[in-house]
């Protein structure tokens, strides 16, 4: 059992790498697609709204082998690392472009009227008086997706990411008559150490932030 539960953490650092990269990607490219959703110009409202339900629409596994198998440059292929980092980027910033959205659609309207009549610009109330705020009233939401994102990034292993369930499947297939189940339930076990203190933390700013709100 220790051997395999070793086997395992080999595979940790880079199971914590893909969902920060994955993160990252979709906390920065999420906020574009959120202003395409919250745009004046209904042809770009309607144009982003099909992109993102596209990519909410198919399963996460399907865009990565996607990605994988048909993304190349030349004769040059994407590796499984950089695959799957993008394809679940690009997942992170759909669904996060949706918390977004959610979050300043709780803005009461007032808050731009006395900003402009504070001598706010359209731009500066924005990203001084809106963004702040709407970013309080998500934070407990984007903690929640990145405890779904952490699971989710074992999918990364179906194209040859070394994660900790690539790691508990060759173990497994190494030693097929010691092994059985372990390797795979040892896994389970160091994500739920993993997200436990995420899901505390996202209960907490939840919590936090309703009673900020009542």
């Amino acid at each position: 059992m220790k051997e395999a539960f070793l086997t395992v953490l080999i595979g940790l650092p880079m199971t914590l790498l893909v969902t920060a990269l994955s993160f990252g990607i979709g906390l920065i490219g999420g906020f574009p697609i959120m202003l395409g959703l919250r745009s004046r110009h209904k042809g770009i409202r309607l144009s982003v709204r099909v992109i993102v339900d596209l990519i909410r629409g198919v399963p996460p596994i399907v865009w990565l082998f996607l990605i994988y198998f048909g993304v190349q440059f030349g004769a040059i292929r994407l590796n499984s690392l950089t695959a799957a980092v993008l394809g679940l980027g690009i997942i992170s910033s759909a669904y996060l472009a949706e918390i977004y959205r959610g979050g300043f659609q709780t803005l009461p309207k007032g808050q731009t009227e006395a900003a402009y009549a504070l001598g706010f610009n359209r731009f500066h109330t924005f990203v001084f008086i809106l963004t702040p705020q709407a970013f309080r009233t998500v934070l407990p939401s984007i903690t929640t997706f990145l405890l779904s994102l952490i699971k989710d990034s074992s999918i990364a292993s179906t194209i040859g990411v070394a994660d900790m369930v690539y790691m508990a499947n060759q173990f497994a297939r190494q030693n097929p008559d010691v092994a059985g189940i372990v390797p795979f339930v040892l896994a389970a076990f160091v994500y739920l150490a993993v997200s436990i203190p995420i899901a505390l933390l996202a209960r907490k700013l939840d919590s936090r932030m309703r009673g900020a709100r009542s």
